[in-house]
């Protein structure tokens, strides 16, 4: 029987998982048609130098094709520090307001060519958070609420830290402030609740840790705003739970009290709610206030009075820190912000 030899090849077998070469700006700058140097002033938004849109478009799509992004490193090394600007994540739950607040900033930052990083470490407190934040190398730092001292702000400096906020009620020495008056919200809520005629008003406090550094000055604006004129301030300490709620609802009447500052519009409508459970008629029988103005608080029958808050402009506080990155000689800036003004609704 005749038969036929078939010589097959010894060819290699490819491998499925041979890992892609990283593109680099000359890739890029090859595919476009120009020179590396205008890669990079197109892909940095270098505006000292003039480079047409078609140009810039030509760069833009060839980065994308090739999946090209700048090598931050290499772009802190040329500059001389990072763009990096390091938040810490409040350890505390701070609500809708703050988070809005927050999100507001990092697009501004972002505008204007920085880096944001949150910080989510929960353990170091203080300057040993410093020092956490210091292995970052970030060009700055904003801290929310209170803890940094003096020690760890030196070590962020020494760092490299050109820019250095705290955002809360005490400033930091050396470091740019922007303080924000909470006893100015019960300040706010009080007076409102005793021009409404009432003169036994409790004020919730809550009991979830870290949120003193709000609640107190809260609770003692409201003490100052009551001040000599008779009326009683009781202090009213609440979780946040219905469970919660529901027991200080239970035992409200033989509290006495005609009127409640509940520190916030949550706090409020967490706790007008187990008050409507228990039979307590809203406002006749207690007004009630919360602060933030919160569109949920408008969707309350009966809708809940509330302290709005005037919180800093996130695009304005993004450049503080851009200023204070380009100059980090200058000195330090204090803004007092956070103002307030109440807005009556049917709950009180």
């Amino acid at each position: 029987m005749p038969y036929v030899m078939v010589h097959i090849p010894n060819e290699p077998v490819p491998s499925p998982s041979a890992p892609r070469s990283v593109p680099t700006s000359a890739d890029v700058a090859r595919l476009a048609g120009v020179s590396r140097a205008t890669v990079s002033y197109v892909l940095n938004n270098t505006s000292a130098v003039r480079i047409s849109e078609p140009t810039r478009r030509r760069v833009h799509e060839a980065a994308k094709e090739l999946g090209y992004v700048p090598h931050a490193a290499a772009r802190s090394l040329r500059a001389g520090h990072s763009r990096m600007v390091l938040i810490p994540t409040p350890n505390v739950p701070v609500g809708p307001l703050y988070n809005q607040f927050f999100n507001e900033l990092q697009w501004a930052l972002s505008r204007l060519e920085y880096t944001v990083v949150q910080y989510g470490d929960l353990s170091p407190h203080g300057d040993e958070a410093a020092r956490a934040w210091a292995e970052l190398r970030p060009v700055a730092v904003l801290v929310p609420g209170g803890g940094l001292g003096p020690q760890g702000l030196a070590v962020l400096k020494r760092s490299g830290a050109r820019a250095v906020v705290t955002l809360g009620a005490e400033r930091v020495e050396g470091a740019h402030a922007v303080l924000l008056d909470h006893e100015g919200v019960g300040h706010s809520a009080g007076r409102h609740l005793l021009a409404r005629g009432r003169r036994a008003v409790g004020v919730v406090v809550p009991e979830e840790p870290g949120l003193e550094v709000f609640s107190k000055p809260r609770l003692e604006g409201v003490r100052r705003a009551l001040q000599g004129t008779g009326a009683t301030v009781t202090e009213l300490p609440l979780a946040y739970e219905e469970e919660a709620a529901a027991r200080l609802a239970a035992r409200w009447r033989p509290l006495g009290l005609d009127a409640v500052f509940a520190y916030n519009d949550e706090y409020a409508m967490l706790l007008m709610r187990a008050l409507q459970d228990e039979g307590v008629a809203i406002p006749q029988e207690t007004a009630v206030i919360g602060a933030d103005d919160l569109m949920l608080g408008r969707l309350l029958r009966p809708r809940l009075s509330t302290v709005h808050i005037e919180l800093p402009s996130g695009r304005d506080l993004a450049e503080l820190v851009d200023r204070a990155v380009r100059d980090p000689g200058v000195a330090p800036e204090v803004h007092e912000v956070l103002g307030t003004r109440v807005v009556q609704r049917e709950s009180s």
